[in-house]
């Protein structure tokens, strides 16, 4: 396109409308924020005709890239032919993409329910383990988000995504086990049995001791990417199923290969949940959430329900095609190949500027953590932003998160090559040098 005048009245058109229109609480990044006009692949350009690479996905979301051509066709094709229909009838591609998940799923977990976005897969499967269960009380992480909904604020336990603080009574929240900033200190080969056993605490003094369910993320996204360590998973699991309550994990963001090696995240902990949700990635940015469970679990729903387009024929459609083009490129084995070109230079990167305190993540899904100081640790929600900005003028898009801000998250497309690794790496490099 390149910079002209009538593109830069666009761009500026575009960021007063939105100042005049739309409400503030959902702020874009940078202090001039893009207008994105086009995508292709790893790819996006602006109104004003600049290139960028993504790596960050939309928060995960475009996993196979920007505007990927079988999915465009698939859906162009499905606009044509049949859109909304509610679950009050069936249609072809629902129960092709309900049924190609099951075909990936953890073995056990068969039923799906479609939603319109994680917030409300989360609020399915809370549903579904109080139904199932009998029970009441929920208990989530410390540092972990589920969404928007009033049912998952509570859940969430990051202050400044809890604007009406936790108003359901029945979640309580155990420590996360964050290893950066680990509670008990080294040596660390004890921590997975010792933050687990604060769960067996959180139920036994705040709860009944007859909880409904555990939820958490297998990584934590807005938290910042924060990796429980070995042995974590098994032991939280044994511990909620002891006292008669449901394991629900969360894949919205680590689902669909993007942790490397396995198609869920739970799966590196060799872990089968009784529910798990699902969002973002899994039609590749066509609204849609999914919660599947087992058999036993699906037939304890009591009463009525429905999603009015959880699982139109459009979304889902973009979905089954998602899954096809995910299987056909093995992408939990392309995300395990290219994230350890990804995290070596991050780890370079790390050697080079004493202001990153730690790199984390699995797969195609790393952070760096930034601080002040590495031996106080003191978070720098400063220094992110500044490098958000800093890769922003080199043509990089990447994310951020953590409690305080001070996490650089980083998601490429699942179908990235490693020619575009290693320029994501070198833009990266070059924002780091700019940042004081």
């Amino acid at each position: 396109m390149g910079t002209t005048t009538a593109a830069a009245e666009l761009a500026a058109s575009v960021r007063q409308g939105y100042r005049d229109f739309l409400i503030p609480a959902a702020p874009p990044y940078y202090k001039e924020p893009l207008v994105l006009v086009e995508g292709s692949g790893s790819w996006v350009t602006d109104a004003e005709g600049r290139e960028y690479l993504d790596f960050f996905c939309g928060i995960l979301t475009t996993g196979l890239g920007h505007c990927q051509p079988d999915v465009v066709e698939r859906v162009r094709e499905q606009v044509g032919r049949l859109g909304h229909t509610s679950t009050l009838y069936l249609n072809e591609p629902m129960v092709s993409a309900a049924r190609r998940l099951a075909g990936i799923a953890p073995k056990g977990l068969k039923k799906t329910f479609f939603t319109n976005s994680g917030t409300e897969a989360v609020e399915t499967a809370i549903m579904m383990a109080r139904m199932h269960t009998g029970r009441d009380e929920v208990i989530a992480l410390r540092y972990g988000y589920s969404g928007r909904s009033s049912l998952s604020t509570s859940l969430t336990a990051l202050g400044s995504w809890t604007p009406l603080g936790h108003s359901a009574p029945f979640i309580t929240h155990a420590p996360s086990p964050y290893c950066y900033r680990c509670a008990f200190g080294p040596p660390h080969d004890e921590c997975a049995e010792k933050y687990a056993k604060q769960l067996e605490e959180v139920i036994v003094t705040q709860t009944s001791g007859k909880p409904a369910a555990f939820i958490a993320e297998t990584i934590q996204g807005a938290g910042g990417y924060i990796v429980p360590p070995p042995g974590y998973y098994q032991r939280v699991a044994e511990i909620i199923r002891k006292y008669g309550g449901l394991l629900i994990i969360d894949e919205v963001q680590a689902a669909f290969g993007r942790t490397g090696g396995k198609w869920f995240g739970i799966e590196h902990w060799d872990v089968v949940p009784d529910i798990m949700v699902m969002a973002k990635t899994i039609a590749n940015g066509f609204p849609l959430g999914a919660t599947i469970v087992t058999d036993e679990i699906a037939g304890s729903w009591q009463g009525k329900t429905i999603s009015t387009f959880g699982g139109n024929a459009i979304s889902t459609a973009a979905m089954d095609t998602t899954l096809e083009v995910m299987e056909r490129e093995n992408v939990p084995a392309r995300a395990e190949k290219l994230g350890k070109i990804l995290r070596a230079g991050l780890e370079k990167l790390q050697q080079a500027h004493a202001w990153i305190g730690d790199v984390r993540g699995m797969g195609l899904m790393q952070g760096m953590e930034l601080v002040e100081d590495r031996k106080t640790k003191e978070p720098s929600p400063k220094k992110t932003g500044a490098l958000l900005e800093a890769a922003k003028t080199e043509g990089l898009l990447i994310g951020s998160g953590g409690l305080y801000g001070h996490v650089i998250r980083i998601a490429p497309s699942l179908l990235s090559t490693e020619e575009e690794i290693a320029e994501g790496l070198e833009r990266l490099a070059r924002a780091c040098r700019r940042v004081t």
